[in-house]
């Protein structure tokens, strides 16, 4: 199996440009959602689905697929907006975002979303079930790989450590880590509510394979994706070095767009960024 799109980095920077337009309309639209996580996580999202990822848009649920959780699960609406781009699920979903009853809640449910594998949005646990899923697959010699995207104040859940544990532990070489980077929670700068750093010293004392990429570049996260072989006999790490808000500077690296969405004048200000 392989990636139904195999883009290269230019094309997928393209796809990116265009999942942010459709963050912007749609938590515009809903009148909620967490604008900078979703605009932060974009251009990992897109070099997965559009590159690395191997999956079956005619059979989502094929055992031979590689899975992806994404464990920030306030990142929904950005996630929701690559799906739609890939075709995953149809594009006019994103005007029922948050709505009663809609299949695109405000964290990812696999009842209700296709390609969700698993429901996130309390922190922490997405790192632990994705250790499973990889240990899983080396216990029934199978070769899909397991991908899951934290949240770096996500970090601050132990939870996230002791999983870090077994993944070493069982030398699950066919997990790869993700955090984004960008610095900020919920209130603040990590570093100011809980100092993280040094998080590579720290993944590397837990046993992982790490590596540092510009997060928002498609060619470096594709080209440390590929560099991640189930060879090492390490659970792999890579710090994703990414800006909040990304792609419209009103939004970058401001604490307060953690939950904030684009009103008037400043939905069309940021779309005109964005093209």
């Amino acid at each position: 199996m392989k990636n139904p799109f195999c883009l290269k980095p230019l094309d997928i920077s393209e796809k990116s440009k265009s999942i942010r337009q459709s963050i912007i309309h749609m938590n515009s639209f809903a009148g909620a959602g967490h604008t900078g996580a979703d605009l932060s996580e974009t251009d990992i999202l897109a070099s997965l689905y559009f590159n690395f990822l191997r999956y079956d848009l005619n059979d989502l649920k094929n055992p031979e697929r590689d899975r992806f959780i994404l464990s920030k699960g306030h990142g929904a609406g950005g996630y929701y907006c690559a799906l739609a781009e890939a075709g995953i699920i149809d594009k006019s979903l994103l005007e029922t975002y948050l709505q009663k009853d809609s299949t695109l809640p405000g964290h990812p449910v696999r009842q209700k979303t296709p390609a969700v594998e698993f429901n996130t949005g309390a922190l922490g646990h997405g790192l632990p079930v994705s250790a499973g899923l990889a240990l899983a697959a080396k216990k029934q010699n199978r070769d899909y790989r397991t991908i899951v995207l934290l949240g770096d104040g996500e970090l601050e859940e132990g939870s996230n450590w002791e999983a870090s544990m077994s993944a070493a532990h069982f030398k699950l070489d066919n997990l790869i880590v993700i955090v984004d980077r960008n610095g900020l929670q919920l209130a603040d700068r990590t570093e100011k509510i809980m100092a993280l750093e040094p998080l590579d010293k720290k993944f590397e004392a837990f046993g992982y394979s790490v590596r540092k990429v510009d997060g928002n570049d498609p060619q470096q996260i594709i080209d440390c994706l590929e560099s991640c072989t189930a060879s090492e006999g390490k659970p792999h790490l890579i710090l994703a070095e990414t800006t909040k808000g990304k792609g419209v500077s009103f939004i970058e690296d401001q604490p307060s767009w953690h939950h904030r969405i684009p009103v008037g004048d400043e939905i069309q200000k940021a779309i005109e960024e964005l093209e």
